[in-house]
């Protein structure tokens, strides 16, 4: 890579460097901004664009689905053609998506900009941590590194709590409009920012990407979604089964794919790795589990409950991303000592978080007190602070160093698609057990705590520690 030209490259002045970081920074936050949004907006937009169950749905999964699918792709196009060239058109793809939703008219045309949003992401948010390692000298990368977990866990607290504040305030008589549109101002900024900062890489051409598997797991994942939603919403027709068995079947092609391609999207070495596929599992598992809690624990409190999008997301989701941050910077100094017993632990204070949630909604219905559920829902944060903060790092555990890049993008892009799918599927029995909302939602947790359970056992074939180059 070529960063000579570029007067941020390493050994320009520090503050020159850390401006950089910045705008990596800000491209990372609006990235997860958009991402969290629509947990408090959903039934909002559904009930103003007249969408229904399925659009409130579609609204995160869409989202989430296209990040998710093509994040590994957008860092293999920064490889080939140049990491500043994928950031700016990122960036600025992802702006005009935001418009888009922004100004949206009907169901399909909000999925529609969403799914681009999520697309230009995936270009966008690869090739930050590639651009930071050509800017910093290796003696202050970790310091750089470190600013992200603090910033983004800002970030998800300020997501759904900007949300509920702009759509209360309905600004200019926008409503939840002004949530996309506020990211021409952000957005613009960054990009201004980005074009004057960012250091030049020419790319290297002869990196390959395999296009036809990234085609075959985006159409095993939408078909999987697809199904889902489409069989909540409407009832499990013959659509709704032909497009699950579709994805099924996509997904057992993508996986051969791996095996037989040149270029794979996972290393072949990593498949055979009993502590990474482990790990890849229990993510898959935990990330949809907590993603699909968010979105019903917005829906009970909103249609069950009946608090407006500000007081469900400072009485509900405030705590949990508050516990989030709490417990990730506690774990980041634990898991050298405790490895995957620091992940266990994380699951089981998740799992009790979820079972007192239970309890309360048996308990009290939809006259569920809101000093009750703070109290709990931060407990469930610290839960799951603990292990997005972990399940990773320890999963890169028996991983070579070469083996790297490939191992961290597959992890991210499966926490991206594990949030569609669990927005996707515990949506899914929420909407298909509304007997009344209370009910709807102890079902939903009892299968999030089969989930929790379930990656409780798969944790013991995690590696039993971090690698040391993560905590040097």
């Amino acid at each position: 890579m070529s960063t000579h030209a570029s007067p941020t490259a390493v050994g320009a002045p520090s503050a020159r460097r850390w401006a950089v970081l910045a705008v990596i920074l800000a491209a990372s936050i609006l990235d997860l901004l958009d991402a969290t949004i629509t947990n408090i907006a959903a039934p909002t937009i559904a009930a103003d664009l007249r969408g229904g169950a399925s659009l409130m749905q579609w609204l995160g999964t869409g989202y989430a689905l296209a990040l998710g699918v093509l994040l590994v792709v957008g860092g293999r196009l920064g490889d080939r053609f140049g990491r500043r060239r994928l950031f700016l058109i990122g960036l600025c793809g992802f702006t005009v998506a935001s418009v888009g939703c922004g100004l949206a008219f009907a169901p399909t045309s909000i999925i529609f900009f969403r799914l681009l949003q999520g697309a230009f992401g995936a270009m966008l948010i690869p090739q930050g941590f590639g651009i930071l390692g050509a800017v910093f000298p290796r003696t202050e990368i970790g310091k750089a590194f470190s600013t992200f977990g603090p910033a983004l866990g800002l970030s998800a607290v300020g997501g759904p709590i900007l949300a509920g504040f702009l759509i209360d305030a309905d600004l200019f008589g926008l409503g939840w409009r002004s949530m996309f549109l506020i990211n021409i101002v952000l957005g613009g900024g960054a990009l201004v920012a980005a074009f004057r900062l960012l250091p030049s890489d020419a790319g290297d051409r002869s990196a390959r990407l395999d296009a036809l598997g990234s085609v075959l797991l985006g159409a095993a994942m939408l078909g999987l979604l697809f199904g889902l939603i489409e069989g909540s919403g409407r009832g499990w027709t013959l659509l709704p089964l032909l497009s699950v068995g579709a994805g099924v079947l996509f997904f057992a092609l993508f996986a051969r794919r791996q095996v037989t391609a040149a270029a794979p999207l996972i290393q072949p070495s990593l498949l055979k790795n009993r502590g990474f596929t482990s790990g890849l599992l229990l993510g898959l598992v935990f990330f949809a589990a907590v993603s699909g809690l968010l979105y019903v624990l917005s829906l009970f409190m909103q249609d069950g409950l009946g608090y407006s999008p500000m007081r469900a997301a400072a009485v509900g989701i405030a705590p949990i991303a508050a516990g989030i941050v709490v417990a990730s910077i506690s774990s980041y100094r634990l898991i050298v000592t405790m490895g995957r017993n620091l992940v266990f632990a994380g699951l089981l204070i998740t799992l009790a978080g979820t079972g007192l949630l239970f309890g309360l909604v048996q308990a009290q219905g939809t006259g569920l007190s809101g000093w009750a559920l703070a109290p709990t829902a931060f407990v469930i944060g610290l839960g799951m602070g603990t292990c997005f903060g972990t399940v990773y790092d320890v999963t890169m555990g028996d991983t070579d160093l070469d083996e790297a890049g490939s191992g961290s993008g597959s992890l991210a892009a499966v926490q991206q698609l594990a949030n569609a799918i669990g927005a996707a599927a515990v949506t899914t029995v929420y909407f298909t057990s509304l007997g009344t909302q209370a009910h709807a939602l102890t079902i939903s947790l009892a299968t999030i705590a089969g989930a929790i359970l379930l990656s409780c056992c798969v944790v013991w074939l995690l590696p039993r520690n971090a690698p040391a180059r993560h905590h040097h």
